[in-house]
C-alpha cells in the first residue's frame, strides 16, 4: 500500500508539473512577442486617436517626472528615464501593445524600487506607492489599447500579471510611510480591460455582421440569377419544342404532298423527322424539370395574381399594347415611340423583348410611382432596340425624403441583362440626370430571320 500511495502521489505531481509547463508555454506565446498590431483606423477621424494618445503620453511623462523628483525623492536623471519609459509605453502601445505593456510595467517596478529606497531612508514621506498617479494613467491607456487589439485571454493574462506584480511589491515587499495605491490601480485596470474587451467584441461583431450581409447579398443575387436562367430556359424550351414539333410533322406530311416521291427523298425526310423527334425527346428530358408556375406579378403587368400554366402561350411583342394599358391603369403615364418597320423576329427575341419591357415598367411602378414613362422600340436590319425611361416620382410622400424602397429583392436588372446576353445582345441601366431611370437594350435579330407565317 505505501508503494501504491507513492506512485499515485508521483503521478499527481507529474500531472501538475505538466499543466504548469503548458500554462507557462501559453504565457510565453501570448506575451513574449514583438508582433505589430496597429490601432484600428477610426472612420470619422483617422489620426485623431493617435494625436490624443500622444498628448496623453506627454502628460504622463511630465507628471511622472514631477512626482518622482518632487515628492518621491528620486534624482532628476532617474525620474526622467522612468517618466520617459511610462510615456513612451503609451506611444509604443499604439503599434505594439504587448511590448508597450511590458515597458509600462517595468517602468512602474523601477519607479517603485527607487521610491521605496527613499521611503525607507526617510527622504520621502506619505508618497503614493507603488503606483504613482501618472503611472496609473499611463498603464490604463496601455491596457485599454492592448484590450482593443488582442484576444480576451491575453488581456486577462496581462491584468493578472499586473495584479501579481502589484501584490508582490506592495503586499510582500512593502515600504514605510506611504499611501497605498495597489487596490485602486488594479480596480481601474480591470475596468479599462473590460471596456476594451467589450469594444473589441462589438467591433468584431459589426465586422462579422457586415461579412454576413455581403454573403447574403451575393447569395441572393446568385439565387435570383439562377431563377431567372431557369425561367429563360423554360420559356426557350417551350419555343424550341414547338418548332421541333412542327418540323417533325412537316417532315412526316411532306412525302404525301409529292407525287411518286423517290426512296432517297423518303429516307431523307424520315431522317429529318427522326432527328427532330430525338432532339425533342432530349430537350424535354433535360429541361422538362425546369417547368414551374410563373412568379406572381403584383402590379398586373402579366397575369395578375395568378400563376400561369406551363403550357400557356408565351407573350410576344403583339401583346405590348395590353401590357402598356395595364401599366397606365396602375398609375403611370406611359407613351410609346415605335420607329421602323416591325418585321418578324425569332420567337426568343420577341419573348425577351417583352420580358425586358415588362420588368422595366414594373421597376418604374415600384420606385417611381406617378412618373412619366417613355417606351421606345426601334426596328432595323440588325435587330431590335429597346428603351424605357421614367421620370422622377411625382406622387407626394407623407414624409420628406426619398421614396420608400422597393419591396422586391432588387435584382430584376440581373434577369434583364441575362436575357440580353443569352441572345448575344446587351443591356444598360442607369439613373438619369433629372432623377429618373433609363433602361436601354439591343437584341440582335440573328443570322437567319424567320419567315412570316401566313
Amino acid at each position: 500500500m505505501p508503494r501504491v500511495g507513492r506512485v499515485t502521489e508521483t503521478g499527481i505531481q507529474h500531472s501538475f508539473a505538466s499543466r504548469v509547463r503548458r500554462w507557462l508555454r501559453v504565457l510565453r506565446d501570448d506575451l513574449w512577442t514583438l508582433r505589430t498590431d496597429p490601432l484600428p483606423p477610426s472612420a470619422w477621424a483617422r489620426r485623431l486617436p493617435h494625436g490624443v494618445l500622444s498628448l496623453v503620453a506627454f502628460g504622463v511623462t511630465f507628471g511622472a517626472v514631477a512626482q518622482l523628483q518632487g515628492n518621491g525623492g528620486a534624482g532628476a536623471q532617474v525620474a526622467f528615464l522612468i517618466g520617459l519609459a511610462q510615456g513612451g509605453a503609451v506611444v509604443l502601445a499604439l503599434w505594439r501593445p504587448v511590448p508597450g505593456w511590458w515597458l509600462s510595467t517595468a517602468a512602474m517596478v523601477a519607479g517603485a524600487v527607487e521610491v521605496r529606497r527613499h521611503l525607507l531612508a526617510g527622504g520621502a514621506h506619505d508618497f503614493v506607492w507603488p503606483w504613482t498617479a501618472a503611472g496609473i494613467i499611463g498603464q490604463m491607456a496601455v491596457m485599454l489599447l492592448l484590450a482593443l487589439r488582442v484576444r480576451a485571454r491575453v488581456s486577462l493574462e496581462t491584468l493578472a500579471l499586473t495584479a501579481l506584480v502589484t501584490y508582490v511589491i506592495e503586499g510582500l515587499w512593502g515600504a514605510r510611510d506611504y499611501q497605498p495605491t495597489g487596490v485602486l490601480a488594479i480596480i481601474l485596470f480591470a475596468v479599462v480591460v473590460v471596456l476594451g474587451m467589450a469594444l473589441r467584441g462589438r467591433r468584431e461583431a459589426r465586422a462579422e455582421l457586415g461579412r454576413q450581409a455581403t454573403i447574403t447579398a451575393e447569395e441572393r443575387a446568385r439565387r435570383t440569377l439562377l431563377e431567372e436562367r431557369t425561367n429563360i430556359a423554360r420559356e426557350l424550351h417551350d419555343v424550341v419544342a414547338h418548332h421541333m414539333s412542327v418540323i417533325s410533322i412537316q417532315a412526316q406530311v411532306a412525302p404525301h404532298l409529292v407525287e411518286n416521291p423517290s426512296e432517297e427523298l423518303k429516307e431523307n425526310l424520315a431522317g429529318i423527322r427522326q432527328n427532330a423527334l430525338d432532339a425533342l425527346t432530349e430537350l424535354r428530358h433535360v429541361l422538362g424539370v425546369l417547368r414551374s408556375e410563373n412568379r406572381e406579378d403584383p402590379y398586373g403587368l402579366g397575369q395578375p395574381g395568378t400563376g400561369a400554366a406551363p403550357d400557356a402561350p408565351q407573350p410576344m411583342l403583339d401583346r405590348l399594347d395590353a401590357l402598356i394599358e395595364n401599366t397606365r391603369a396602375a398609375g403611370l403615364d406611359v407613351v410609346t415611340d415605335i420607329r421602323g418597320e416591325a418585321t418578324p423576329y425569332p420567337t426568343g427575341v420577341e419573348l425577351s423583348a417583352y420580358r425586358i419591357i415588362q420588368e422595366a415598367l414594373s421597376n418604374a411602378l415600384r420606385h417611381a410611382p406617378g412618373s412619366a414613362v417613355r417606351v421606345e422600340i426601334a426596328h432595323d436590319f440588325h435587330g431590335l432596340h429597346l428603351g424605357v425611361v421614367n421620370s422622377r416620382p411625382q406622387q407626394p410622400s407623407p414624409k420628406p425624403g426619398p421614396p420608400p424602397p422597393s419591396p422586391g429583392a432588387g435584382h430584376g436588372l440581373l434577369g434583364m441583362r441575362e436575357r440580353a446576353a443569352m441572345l448575344g445582345g446587351h443591356l444598360t441601366a442607369a439613373p438619369t440626370q433629372h432623377g429618373g431611370f433609363a433602361v436601354s437594350a439591343f437584341l440582335p435579330r440573328g443570322d437567319t430571320p424567320p419567315t412570316a407565317h401566313p
